[in-house]
């Protein structure tokens, strides 16, 4: 319990929605291809849940919520339980939303009231289509983690050495499909490490 302290207080958890948006540009224009069939979707340093939740709205958005929509799930990992617990629960101050879109604002998120002023909630439906688990990306991965179609990892490897960052980046790629999508932040780079990963984009990946 006092290392999970120590963690939770020493992590460092800067995000927000939509952050690096030509990421989600380009995500909703991939999503056109899958047609019709299951995606899954791993925000991999997800921190307080806001990368993975602004995922679920533009999948929402291009492949629905209904019954009759595609199977389609976003897993969120995160070394801070802390950070976990509060992904989970998808209530954030409102200025966080400056850069959600408004009409994702208006079908996705509930504004607060009462002594909830000030505050959103991600709809339930969405938060519905998004698993947070604790995890850590320098060990083993969680097995419960599926094949993936798509990886955010992003604005994590700045914070490690060159041997640290290949062996992330090994271990997250060892979760995606062969015909995947690996977004990294734009101010990382893979091209000194080594690695088996080919460009897509400007930070994004795929498998060489």
């Amino acid at each position: 319990q006092e290392m999970t302290r120590l963690v939770d207080r020493l992590t460092t958890n800067e995000t927000d929605f939509f952050r690096e948006p030509q990421h989600y540009n380009d995500l909703a224009d991939r999503l056109a291809g899958f047609g019709g069939q299951p995606v899954k979707v791993w925000s991999a340093a997800s921190s307080s849940g806001e990368e993975a939740y602004s995922v679920a709205m533009v999948m929402a958005d291009k492949l629905g919520l209904g019954a009759n929509a595609p199977a389609w799930q976003i897993h969120g990992t995160d070394l801070s339980t802390a950070m976990v617990d509060s992904a989970r629960r998808g209530l954030y101050p409102m200025e966080r939303a400056r850069m959600v879109p408004p009409e994702f604002l208006k079908r996705y998120c509930l504004k607060g009231q009462g002594t909830q002023t000030g505050q959103l909630l991600v709809a339930r439906e969405l938060r519905s289509r998004v698993q947070f688990i604790s995890g850590n990306l320098m060990q083993p991965l969680p097995e419960s983690l599926p094949m993936f179609d798509v990886i955010f990892l992003r604005n994590v490897l700045i914070y490690f050495d060159a041997e640290a960052k290949a062996g992330i980046v090994r271990r997250v790629l060892g979760r995606l499909k062969p015909d995947g999508v690996l977004y990294t932040g734009h101010a990382e780079s893979l091209s000194t490490l080594n690695l088996p990963v080919r460009t897509l984009g400007t930070a994004i990946h795929g498998h060489a």
